[in-house]
C-alpha cells in the first residue's frame, strides 16, 4: 500500500511537473511582449512550435519559447523593465505619454521626428514604440516600414497614434507592420490595454486633441 501511495505521488509529481513546462498563449505573450493574437498567427506560421491538448487548446513548450525569442533577438519580460520610445513631433504630448507612462516601471526615451526615432532606436533597441503618424520629414508610415523591413529590428512593436484617423491610414500603417493605429482621442485604459499593461489606480484620462484640463488631455499634432 505504501509503495502505491509513492507511485501515485510520483506520477502526480510529474504530470505537475509537465504542466509547468508549459505555457498558455497568454502566458507565452506576456513573457515575449506581444499580445496573444501576435503568439497565435506565429503558431499558426508554424513559427513556434506548439502542442494542442485534447481540448483544442495551445500549449508551448518554455525552453521552445526562450529558443525562439534568442534566434530572433527578442528580450523575455524577465530580462527587465520593458523599454518603449514615444515618437511624436508635438513635445507637450510625448511628454504627456512619458508621465502617463511612469508608474509602469518602464524605461522611456523620446523622439521628435523620423530621423531621430531611427538613431534612438539602434541606441536605446526598445521593445515598443508609440508612433504618431504624421510628422515632418519622414512620417510614421515611413518609420515603420523600416523598422519592419530590418531584420534587426522587425520584432520590434508599433503602436500607431494620430489626431487624423482615416480607414485609409489604419489600413495603411497595419500594412506596414503596426499592431494596432489609436485615433486620438484615446483613454489611458485603452492605451495600456494595448501594450499590455495594468491600468493604474487613479482617475481615467485621456489623451488627445485640443485643451488640457484637470480629466481629459488634448494635444494637436
Amino acid at each position: 500500500m505504501d509503495v502505491l501511495l509513492l507511485l501515485l505521488r510520483e506520477s502526480t509529481l510529474n504530470r505537475n511537473s509537465h504542466i509547468r513546462a508549459y505555457m498558455t498563449p497568454n502566458e507565452v505573450a506576456e513573457l515575449l511582449r506581444v499580445s496573444p493574437v501576435t503568439i497565435r498567427q506565429w503558431a499558426q506560421k508554424g513559427w513556434i512550435k506548439a502542442t494542442t491538448t485534447a481540448g483544442g487548446h495551445r500549449r508551448f513548450s518554455r525552453k521552445d519559447v526562450e529558443a525562439f525569442a534568442r534566434q530572433r533577438g527578442m528580450e523575455l519580460s524577465s530580462d527587465g523593465p520593458l523599454r518603449v520610445l514615444v515618437v511624436d513631433d508635438n513635445r507637450s504630448f510625448a511628454r504627456y505619454l512619458v508621465d502617463l507612462l511612469a508608474s509602469q516601471s518602464l524605461e522611456i526615451e523620446t523622439a521628435h521626428d523620423g530621423f531621430d526615432a531611427g538613431r534612438k532606436v539602434l541606441q536605446f533597441n526598445p521593445a515598443i514604440v508609440l508612433l504618431d503618424l504624421k510628422m515632418p520629414g519622414m512620417d510614421g508610415f515611413s518609420v515603420c516600414r523600416q523598422l519592419k523591413g530590418d531584420k534587426n529590428t522587425k520584432n520590434i512593436r508599433v503602436i500607431a497614434m494620430t489626431g487624423y484617423y482615416t480607414p485609409e491610414n489604419e489600413a495603411s500603417i497595419i500594412k506596414a507592420g503596426a499592431e494596432v493605429c489609436l485615433a486620438k482621442p484615446f483613454d489611458k485604459a485603452k492605451l495600456l490595454k494595448v501594450m499590455m499593461l495594468d491600468l493604474p489606480a487613479e482617475s481615467k484620462a485621456f489623451v488627445g486633441v485640443g485643451g488640457v484640463d484637470q480629466c481629459t488631455v488634448y494635444i494637436d499634432e
